[in-house]
């Protein structure tokens, strides 16, 4: 299994409740496919470099998980039919970029326990 992060970003004009379903439906997603997902993390709400589809701001999202490469291909398939998604990528850690995540986790979750 490898080790993959993805970060997509929804479209601004949902609602924090509809945002958290969305992130939800995509978690399940890899789960049913037998992904382990190490973590996630809501960056909220923030402003585009540039416009994409008229929308100047959006609701970002990161998921890091390990599974299969043929997960990645559902996931992005899934991620082209939702509406509600605005741009999306995914990247294979090596080992370098797997330990770096690591340490950001932990620090991410120091500063939330603070």
């Amino acid at each position: 299994m490898n080790q993959y992060e993805t970060v997509f970003i929804l479209t601004p004009v949902l609602s924090d409740d509809q945002m958290k379903e969305t992130v939800a439906k995509f978690k399940t997603l890899l789960t049913d496919n037998g992904a382990e997902i190490l973590n996630e993390e809501a960056w909220g709400l923030k402003k585009l470099a540039y416009n994409i589809q008229k929308k100047s701001s959006g609701f970002y999202a990161l998921l890091e998980f390990k599974a299969e490469p043929s997960v990645v291909n559902t996931l992005e398939t899934g991620f082209r039919r939702d509406e509600r998604v605005i741009r999306y990528i995914t990247v294979k850690q090596d080992k370098y970029s797997a330990a770096y995540a690591e340490k950001r986790r932990a620090k991410w979750l120091a500063k939330k326990e603070a």
